[in-house]
């Protein structure tokens, strides 16, 4: 695959929700450098408030957090009609057999395993964006 530009994401939004400060700040720091304005929020409930105000491009979610967790806060966008179609990357440190397709099933977009890795976590995104029409187009790759 070609190198992939600094300039990925510039103009796109996105809303990565974890309670783990440094989560954030890796996953912060890597989308920044492509170009992407990083939004975030420790749980569901923020998160939801938070779209009501600026629609993200996409969003990245832990599934484990106090208050609203990762399920709850899928459930609640799958239900609205405003937000069913948001594309939503699980993220979660318990990669045990069967928890993609678990992830799958509850409607996630995609899944994307803890510690992220700067050397491979934008890669993992763009292969996973790419397989949705609208992204592919947008990522000119």
């Amino acid at each position: 695959m070609n190198a992939i530009p600094l300039d990925l994401f510039a103009g796109w939004t996105i809303l990565v929700v974890d309670d783990e400060q440094d989560s954030l700040e890796v996953a912060r720091f890597i989308l920044d450098f492509y170009g992407a304005e990083v939004v975030s929020a420790s749980d569901g409930r923020e998160a939801l408030d938070m779209i009501k105000q600026q629609r993200p491009n996409f969003i990245i979610s832990d599934l484990s957090m106090p208050v609203m967790d990762g399920w709850e806060f899928l459930h609640n966008l799958r239900s609205s009609p405003l937000t069913a179609d948001l594309p939503i990357i699980a993220l979660t440190a318990h990669a045990m057999v069967g928890d993609r397709e678990r992830v799958l099933a509850a409607g996630f977009t995609d899944y994307i395993t803890k510690p992220l890795s700067a050397d491979t976590f934008i890669q993992q995104l763009v292969t996973m964006l790419a397989t949705i029409p609208t992204f592919k187009a947008a990522l000119h790759l």
